[in-house]
């Protein structure tokens, strides 16, 4: 319950204020815990992960971590600390991990201090072969999977600095490792209507644009929406991942700014359509982190293989919100404008019919030729 203060309809000065109870109606909490985790790790903060029978872990995000920081974990945990990083870091680096591991957990013998981690966690030092390093036996507890989701979803690099511990502290923020793994299909699910306004675009000047946020207040999603589409049959539709460098800056690097002004154009040519633009910026893995993953490519790495060395995924979005949008808006069939395949298995496993792809193909650059050679023959893109 909230207290708020109102005014009576008399003057202020001859009535003191009332006071009158407003009732909001509740929060999904567990999205709310883990908004504030990700603001508490990204600050270089400590959190602490729960796991049911399996205890749990006080953890930092190992990207910045310092020395003094890791003396700190060790002291109130009781023991050493442990780097959690994902699988396919964990493959970069040649360590030896289950396939059915989704992380893996190293050892950090005493006096190991935040520049050695460096070497665990990348993007510079270690890339592959021999780190030197062992993951440690067994099963990795929940919540060291938890700990790399959760960084995960701070944008930042996917590792984390853990010490397990079944003690408990008043004064570190807590939450449950679960609640981080079902974080993002929670979050798509509770999407709403928040705003829309008329935006005339150059070329498609009869345009509306809706935002959609979930409940929790966390990142929005848009839908660009041209003409009049008819719901009732099967509205041309594209879904593009924000690209800043690709659609703000017109860089060469990539497709995705002709992609943007192509599906545009292509919608008002065709009299309608919607046009979904979802903050999944780097194939979902952030800004920062596709910055780190060009300079790999730099040296010689492909789009595919640099992600995988910075330990994440080829391809970390989910189309769970696309999927909610088109629902939001009434429509539940659509032909989808993409080379990519995996964008019509993702809408059509969340309820939206794809009656067929339209293909979209740009020529290529000087500069994105490899780049599009690679999402032909390793992402299986029809280009």
């Amino acid at each position: 319950m909230v207290t708020a203060l109102f005014l009576t309809d008399e003057s202020p000065m001859s009535r003191p204020l009332i006071v009158k109870p407003l009732v909001l109606p509740a929060a999904p909490n567990r999205l709310v815990a883990v908004d504030r985790a990700v603001a508490e790790l990204r600050r270089g903060g400590m959190v602490a992960l729960t796991d049911g029978a399996e205890g749990g872990a006080l953890v930092l995000a190992a990207e910045g971590v310092s020395t003094r920081q890791i003396a700190r974990l060790a002291e109130l945990a009781g023991c050493a600390p442990q780097v959690v990083v994902s699988d396919q870091r964990a493959a970069a680096l040649g360590l030896v991990v289950e396939p059915t591991h989704k992380v893996a957990l190293v050892a950090l013998a005493e006096g190991r201090c935040a520049d050695q981690i460096l070497r665990l966690i990348g993007p510079f030092g270690v890339t592959t072969g021999d780190s030197g390093f062992e993951a440690m036996a067994g099963t990795p507890p929940g919540w060291a999977v938890g700990a790399v989701a959760l960084a995960k979803l701070a944008r930042l690099l996917p590792a984390a600095v853990a010490a397990p511990t079944t003690r408990r502290f008043d004064d570190l923020f807590e939450l449950d490792a679960a609640d981080i793994l079902g974080y993002a299909a929670q979050a798509a699910r509770d999407l709403k209507r928040v705003a829309e306004a008329r935006v005339p675009l150059a070329g498609a000047e009869n345009c509306r644009v809706v935002a959609f946020r979930p409940y929790d207040g966390g990142i929005e999603h848009l839908a660009i929406i041209v003409g009049e589409p008819d719901r009732d049959a099967a509205v041309l539709t594209r879904l593009h991942s924000e690209c800043f460098t690709g659609d703000l800056l017109g860089s060469l690097r990539c497709d995705c700014g002709d992609q943007l002004r192509g599906a545009i154009a292509q919608l008002a040519e065709a009299g309608a359509g919607i046009l979904l633009y979802l903050t999944q910026e780097g194939r979902g893995i952030g800004l920062i982190n596709k910055l780190r993953a060009y300079g790999l490519q730099d040296s010689g790495f492909d789009t595919l293989d640099a992600n995988q060395q910075l330990g994440f995924d080829d391809d970390e979005r989910i189309y769970l919100p696309a999927a909610e949008m088109l629902k939001l808006l009434g429509v539940g069939k659509v032909r989808l404008l993409t080379n990519n395949p995996s964008k019509v298995d993702g809408l059509s496993r969340h309820g939206i019919v794809v009656a067929e792809r339209v293909p979209h193909v740009f020529p290529a650059n000087g500069h994105n030729e490899f780049y599009l050679r690679t999402k032909a023959t390793r992402s299986g893109h029809l280009l």
